[in-house]
């Protein structure tokens, strides 16, 4: 068996050379490298490629290295998590390559996997597209994805042995196993290094052959960000979004396993009980998702995608960031409640790119809308200023095509029955006059048949 060396963070940090690619783990600061990455800032080592689900938050991890000037290039699924970022690249200090969540994950298994590259139904149709390899396959359109790979992986990892096979922790896992595998040099951070024999093999969820070297750093609520108290994702929460996620749970199932996008879809995880038997996904690699605890932060708890902490009820698992995304692509999640900022009379979702703000911030939304056998779209019934969201044919930028099943707004249900936009229920307070005057795609009544 082999001996991994162990080194000091400034051992580690000299180890990566100007204008390298770097895999860094995490999904927010959950399963993050912070101590490496922090170590990397001291040295001033620039000119980087920094592939990533988004670069950490203001001043913490990544967010360190962009505000030192050391990142020429960013590749991931979602910067606007961190508005230095987006700062960055409307100044033109950063180069951005922005791809979905499953994309980003499914890229990293295959350039460890020595697969070339791969086709997947998710963006398609949609600008992240463009210019790429498109084909019909099995029916449905692929777009084609190069597998990615990196110079050095950056990880964090909660045990390892001095053999450096690794144990993850909850949602630790993320993107971490599969950056284990891609990258030409491989060093971890742990919160714990034991003797050879301590991790039973199955508990192993990396195996000691991917990784070069290990370092020993403690984590501290200091160095979760957002992530270190559940208050600190509180959620805004008025009547009307009540009334809207109490819809969307009318239409869960027993057995259903449903993903709950950020907004006002998460209210539906506050609002299930143990006796509705839903099973709750979430893309950043959990199942059996529990309400939000009352106290505590990702020290004690998993996150969901939305970097808030939370539950697990029994019967729970944990899992990395390409199992959770094939079981979307996959067909396995049965239902998706989304946010939106656009639905059109074809079914095409727009949910990602808000007017006005660079395309920065896709994350698993396009993975979810393509993937899921159901989608439920949650959202207002208009913008702030009035301007409908109901529309003939989408304006914005769109996250899939034809895949919509049902809306929910403060106002209505429509649901798409053969082909057709439905008007099938009113929620509380709303008239259909109200309706008519405020849609502005064409849709069929079911004036005698409308519910609350």
């Amino acid at each position: 068996m082999k001996t991994v060396p162990v080194l000091s963070l400034e051992e580690a940090a000299h180890l990566v050379k100007p204008g390298q690619t770097l895999l860094v783990g995490g999904f927010g600061m959950t399963g993050n490298p912070v101590h490496l990455m922090h170590a990397l800032a001291e040295t001033g080592t620039g000119d980087l490629t920094y592939v990533a689900n988004n670069v950490s938050e203001p001043g913490l991890s990544g967010g360190r290295l962009l505000r030192n000037g050391q990142l020429r290039k960013a590749v991931g699924s979602y910067f606007t998590s961190n508005p230095e970022a987006v700062k960055a690249y409307q100044a033109g200090e950063l180069e951005v390559e922005l791809l979905p969540q499953g994309t980003l994950a499914e890229a990293l298994r295959a350039g460890g996997a020595g697969i070339g590259g791969f086709y997947t139904p998710t963006a398609a149709g949609t600008v992240i597209a463009e210019g790429a390899d498109v084909r019909v396959l099995n029916g449905r359109e692929m777009v084609f994805v190069p597998a990615l790979r990196g110079d050095v992986a950056l990880l964090r990892a909660w045990r390892a042995d001095r053999a450096g096979n690794l144990q993850y922790r909850l949602t630790e896992q993320n993107f971490n196993p599969l950056m284990a595998t891609a990258a030409d040099l491989v060093i971890v951070e742990v919160e714990e290094i034991v003797e050879v024999g301590v991790l039973a093999p199955e508990h192993v969820h990396t195996p000691g052959l991917y990784v070069d070297y290990l370092v020993q750093a403690t984590l501290t609520p200091d160095d979760l960000g957002s992530s270190a108290d559940v208050k600190g994702g509180a959620k805004k929460v008025d009547e009307s979004r009540l009334h809207m996620a109490r819809r969307a749970l009318q239409e869960l199932r027993p057995g259903d396993v449903v993903n709950l996008g950020i907004g006002i879809p998460t209210l539906v995880a506050d609002l299930i009980t143990p006796e509705h038997g839903v099973i709750l996904h979430t893309e950043n690699g959990m199942l059996g998702v529990g309400p939000a605890p009352e106290g505590g932060g990702a020290m004690e708890y998993p996150v969901n995608a939305g970097k808030i902490p939370v539950t697990a009820l029994p019967g729970a698992s944990y899992f990395d960031s390409a199992a959770s995304f094939g079981m979307i692509r996959g067909g396995h999640v049965d239902v998706a409640v989304m946010g939106g900022l656009q639905v059109d009379e074809a079914g095409n979702l727009a949910n990602w790119a808000v007017p006005g703000k660079p395309l920065l911030g896709v994350g698993g939304a396009m993975d979810l809308a393509s993937g899921a056998r159901r989608l439920i779209v949650t959202m207002t019934h208009t913008e702030p200023g009035g301007a409908p969201k109901l529309v003939p044919e989408c304006t914005l930028p769109l996250t899939a095509r034809g895949r919509v099943d049902m809306v929910i707004t403060d106002k209505a249900v429509f649901e798409f029955v053969d082909g057709a936009l439905t008007l099938t229920g009113l929620m509380p307070g709303a008239t259909l006059d109200e309706v008519r005057a405020t849609t502005a795609a064409r849709f069929v009544e079911r004036v005698g048949e409308l519910t609350v």
